[in-house]
């Protein structure tokens, strides 16, 4: 159930991340989430979008850009929602790369992106503690 992440390498310079966006939204696909983080030299832009292919086709061939297995959690709005999804994780041997949080208007839901070197062994840690993932179909929802 886990969803594909666009990563995107932009060169730290004016204009270019306008520039990754732009060619993105002229495609007409919409960023669902994203994170930033940056270098000297260049920036990692990553992205859940509602189509990856398309994305992949509208950034310019100068443009690299990954692919890469993440999980999507929705999260309760309350006070140890995320604690409890990163405990299962970590009470699992899990270890968490990196993560960055979202928002969908469908459902006014909050939610985490998570990378972890197992998909599969994170997603059955989860749903032993009643958190599910949300799959390619879930996010098209949003």
């Amino acid at each position: 159930m886990a969803i594909k992440q666009l990563s995107v390498f932009v060169e730290n310079k004016q204009g270019k991340l306008v520039d990754t966006v732009r060619a993105i939204s002229a495609a007409d696909i919409n960023i669902r989430a994203m994170s930033i983080a940056d270098t000297k030299d260049f920036g990692i832009l990553r992205l859940i979008v509602s189509d990856n292919e398309k994305a992949i086709a509208a950034l310019n061939e100068n443009t690299v850009v990954t692919t890469t297995q993440v999980i999507a959690v929705k999260m309760d709005d309350k006070a140890g929602a995320l604690c409890n999804i990163l405990s299962a994780l970590s009470e699992s041997g899990i270890d968490v790369e990196y993560m960055y949080a979202f928002t969908a208007s469908a459902d006014f839901g909050a939610y985490v992106v998570v990378r972890v070197d197992d998909v599969a062994a994170a997603e059955k840690a989860l749903g032993d503690k009643g958190i599910a993932t949300l799959n390619e179909t879930d996010m098209k929802k949003l």
